[in-house]
């Protein structure tokens, strides 16, 4: 992502003239009261050319194939000399090209949004890195297509980490759901997120009012706040609190959690080295009907382990700089826009939070979707084909064979020109009123954003709960703030977010 400065609103002239400010005590040690100036939170639950002109050979489809009414086409693209061609197609993603002209030049060059390939890591780590690409909206949900597709051991794509980073067991993630422990395992992650519903609005409130301290503290004190470190503790403690009643600090974790989640991130995705993950705010509750289910304890602790601290922690790590990178770059106009629709539909029932004051905040809900859209936290998709089906794009259909391997890069197939209007913009109210109809083409989570995660899908089992906090930072943000200023920069996981200022809410 291309570095940029922002400058939309001058920096707080009160942080400006504060001789000394009072550092933020503890930095995130414990809980805070709420702001006076706030009240109390209540819980309640791409070329936009079109790719006309396609070279290949057309023939009817066969007869076990679904009918189709467009060409079908050879599968363009070749997997290069073995050994030889993984490390090229390696070198460019990495290197020579970057992932995402890797797979526009490739896209040019075949004129094609689907087409073979080898996906890295490759050889010495992955045995087979042969993927057939799919980079549009049309042929992406094949991916979760469970009737052509399983999901069995392909979270990280072509290669599985060590599950010795998981205790020995195959975590979910990594479980098709015609294996026998899928459903017993979501169910367990679906009742730990019921179970704690109305702990979530608070807990948020109070960490992430710890955020902004340490974040208003900083700006006065060196004219700038780094994002990532304090949103990373916010996140963690958020988490720990609202599903596990625990507080980070009073553990053995104290205030190392995000690193020492962060290296054992990188060796599942990465895999070099084999870590063990504490387990210092494991539940003894969910343990116990988890036992009552037929799962084993340790199982299950590492299940709700991995949950909260890869899925969860992982994701907060890059869908918020996402949340203050696109909403910060709109600028002051949409920024006051938010505050206004957010302090308004929050000033009834006492001036707290609430899931039905959220649900009267349109703006708030289509920046949030809009970022999922044009940056979705999960990128990569993988599904390898049960049977011999035909695969549609837009353009044209596809022989795709028992056992070959599919890939989906999400950020194409959710920015097609052939689905969205201005697909490379950031278009805060795209979803608003009858643009709710392209919630459809949203896939972030495993499954389109208007499929209802379940049991018998690989639907991420907290995508519901993922958007709610979203929804919640934004809500925090405008709430306490008419605007800000910030800087992008680009991290390993995304946007590396350094904020310049910060106006407080004025009205």
């Amino acid at each position: 992502m291309a570095s940029s400065a922002l400058n939309f609103a001058a920096v707080n002239p009160k942080l400006q003239q504060s001789p000394k400010p009072t550092p933020p005590s503890h930095r995130f040690t414990t809980a805070r009261r709420f702001p006076s100036s706030l009240r109390p939170i209540k819980a309640s639950i791409f070329d936009k050319s079109p790719l006309s002109s396609i070279p290949g050979l057309t023939k009817p489809a066969p007869s076990s194939s679904p009918e189709t009414n467009l060409p079908i086409r050879q599968i363009p693209g070749d997997y290069g000399l073995p050994g030889v061609g993984p490390i090229q197609d390696r070198l460019d993603y990495f290197y020579n090209q970057g992932r995402n002209e890797f797979f526009k030049s490739r896209m040019q060059k075949y004129q094609s949004t689907v087409y073979r390939v080898n996906m890295p890591p490759g050889p010495f780590i992955s045995t087979n890195p042969r993927v057939i690409v799919l980079l549009d909206g049309k042929s992406f949900p094949v991916l979760f297509d469970l009737s052509k597709v399983e999901k069995k051991d392909l979270f990280t794509g072509t290669y599985m980490p060590s599950t010795d980073l998981t205790g020995g067991y195959r975590i979910l993630s990594y479980l098709d759901p015609s294996e026998s422990n899928h459903a017993k395992l979501k169910q367990l992650l679906f009742n730990l997120i019921k179970s704690r519903r109305e702990f979530v609005i608070p807990e948020f409130n109070s960490a992430f009012t710890e955020l902004f301290e340490v974040l208003e503290y900083d700006i006065a004190t060196k004219g700038k706040a780094e994002f990532a470190d304090p949103n990373e503790q916010a996140a963690f403690n958020f988490l720990s609190r609202a599903f596990f009643g625990v507080r980070p600090i009073d553990t053995a974790l104290g205030k190392d959690a995000p690193t020492l989640i962060s290296k054992w991130v990188l060796f599942n995705l990465a895999p070099i080295l084999s870590v063990g993950l504490p387990k210092e705010v494991a539940a003894g509750t969910f343990l116990d009907e988890a036992e009552q289910s037929g799962i084993s304890r340790e199982e299950a602790c590492h299940n709700i382990l991995f949950a909260i601290c890869f899925n969860s922690w992982g994701g907060f790590k890059i869908l918020f700089p996402s949340l203050m990178k696109w909403i910060g770059r709109v600028g002051m106009e949409v920024h006051t826009r938010l505050a206004r629709e957010i302090r308004t539909a929050t000033a009834g029932g006492g001036g707290g939070i609430t899931m039905a004051a959220m649900e009267k905040m349109p703006l708030m809900k289509s920046v949030v979707y809009e970022t999922l859209r044009i940056d979705p936290p999960v990128s990569l998709q993988y599904g390898k084909a049960k049977k011999d089906f035909v695969l549609e794009s837009h353009d044209a259909a596809y022989e795709v064979k028992e056992g070959e391997m599919l890939f989906g890069y999400q950020p194409f197939a959710t920015k097609d020109p052939k689905i969205f209007d201005r697909p490379e913009e950031f278009v805060p109210d795209r979803f608003v009123g009858e643009g709710e109809e392209l919630l459809s083409h949203v896939m972030w989570s495993n499954g389109p954003e208007t499929e209802r995660a379940s049991v018998a899908n690989k639907q991420c089992a907290g995508k519901d709960f993922v958007v709610m906090v979203a929804r919640l930072f934004v809500v925090e943000l405008f709430r306490r703030y008419d605007s800000f200023d910030i800087e992008v920069g680009t991290s390993p996981l995304g946007a590396k977010i350094t904020l310049t200022s910060l106006k407080k809410a004025t009205f």
